[in-house]
């Protein structure tokens, strides 16, 4: 009931609103006060006016829903990619690990120049190319051409990246964190059904369909933030060596780094179980891939629900509480998993029961680590959110190749849940370093 309620107001972004409707421009105000009666007769120029006020929780919402699909949406349709331009699997893939890699990038990139030249600018540039680049990559005939273009379709994160740093723009440390929950249960389910539909539109239509359909939901998002997100950074003037002196005193933050690997530790957990889970699940119990499915969709059920307690709790009780047991229920029900195994009980449920904790504790940890680093230096939101998000990637790349080689000597659910249990200790020494850490912070 609470996600339904977050759901129902996740339109109110701001203090006030403004959306074109049937050629009428409505105004209205999310602060109680009576609205304004719809102006009847409204110049072209107004109606197509550029937002003025902060965007809307929905509409970044939409937009963390196009990072997820891209990156998830095409999957199914890789084998039929790669016979249609004549290149080996090995070589498709690189839609995959390079996209990766440049989005790691674009990140450590994006959320600077965000700080520099605010939030609006690099929303509306990034969007734009990014609906040109889905466009060249749908009619590609050639694979270095549809590479070159997938490579730009990264610059979808500015979504992520910007709108984190958005949220610290309009809220407070414990606000942002429940704004960030609401985003985060409301989009769990992206990873489930998109390459579901993915693999609907390739059977029927073709995998170019796929990506035509990335150019027209990044032109309609390239329409909505025209209309729905106005600049919410406050303008600072600084000299080059002002801005420099703050991004150094921004890296020598240890609070800083104690949320943002926290974040990448806890992300990584679920890397780990996505990488090893379907070796186990075929090894030692003999499951379909019907059912490994089922079995890795465990994880993001219990997220979605972390995520949705953090959304009520997490303005009221503070980010480092949630952490803190995010973090401990998360290890407590690995260790419960292993011990059951240990004593004899060998069930696909056990192994699974245990991820769902896993998520469950990523769901009350990742929103508020989040919330935490880009509120060390609140002028530096983009950067803080940038670099943390490059981390996360090239932590799960890490993560990633060592759990592979670490499977191949043994794919047991024992094995799988040490390396997990691993993970989650250090993550939970990261979590009390950054508690400690903003214990000594002044409180919002």
């Amino acid at each position: 009931m609470s996600l339904m309620r977050n759901m129902g107001a996740m339109w109110q972004g701001g203090p006030a609103w403004s959306m074109p409707c049937s050629g009428l421009l409505w105004r209205g105000s999310s602060g109680g006060g009576s609205a304004d009666a719809f102006d009847l007769f409204r110049t072209p120029a107004a109606v197509i006016a550029p937002a003025r006020t902060p965007p809307h929780l929905g509409t970044m919402i939409l937009l963390v829903a196009m990072v997820v699909l891209t990156l998830n949406m095409f999957l199914p349709a890789l084998p039929h990619m790669a016979e249609d331009f004549g290149v080996s699997e090995a070589t498709m893939g690189l839609a995959v690990s390079a996209y990766m890699v440049a989005a790691g990038v674009l990140q450590l990139i994006l959320g600077p120049i965000s700080d520099l030249l605010g939030r609006r600018r690099v929303i509306l540039v990034a969007v734009a190319v990014y609906a040109l680049a889905s466009l060249g990559a749908a009619v590609a005939t050639d694979f270095s051409v549809f590479l070159a273009c997938r490579l730009v379709q990264a610059l979808v994160l500015a979504g992520s990246v910007v709108g984190l740093a958005a949220l610290r723009d309009m809220y407070t440390t414990r606000e942002a964190a429940g704004k960030m929950g609401t985003i985060a249960a409301a989009m769990a389910i992206a990873p489930m059904i998109g390459p579901t539909f993915g693999g609907v539109l390739d059977t029927l239509i073709g995998w170019r369909a796929i990506f035509a359909l990335y150019a027209g939901l990044g032109a309609a998002c390239l329409v909505l933030c025209w209309f729905d997100w106005g600049e919410t950074r406050v303008q600072v003037r600084r000299s080059p060596q002002e801005q420099m002196a703050a991004y150094r005193a921004l890296l020598g933050s240890g609070l800083f780094w104690a949320y943002a690997m926290c974040t990448g530790v806890s992300v990584g957990t679920f890397y780990i179980f996505l990488t090893g889970a379907p070796f186990v699940a075929q090894a030692s119990f003999g499951l379909s891939t019907t059912w490994i499915g089922v079995g890795l969709g465990s994880i993001t059920g219990g997220y979605m629900i972390g995520s949705t307690v953090t959304a009520r709790l997490a303005p009221r009780l503070g980010v480092s509480v949630l952490i803190l047991t995010g973090r401990s229920f998360a290890l407590a029900g690995l260790c419960v998993g292993a011990g059951l195994f240990l004593i004899g009980v060998s069930h696909p449920m056990v192994l699974f029961g245990a991820t769902i904790c896993v998520g469950l504790g990523n769901g009350l940890t990742i929103s508020n680590t989040n919330a935490g680093l880009i509120s060390v230096r609140p002028d530096l939101a983009g950067s803080a959110a940038g670099l943390s998000g490059a981390l996360q990637l090239f932590g799960g790349a890490v993560l990633t190749g060592l759990t592979l080689p670490w499977m191949a000597a043994g794919a047991t659910p024992l094995r799988l849940l040490a390396l997990m249990i691993v993970a989650s200790v250090v993550a939970l020494g990261l979590a009390v370093l950054a508690a400690r850490g903003a214990a000594r912070q002044p409180q919002e």
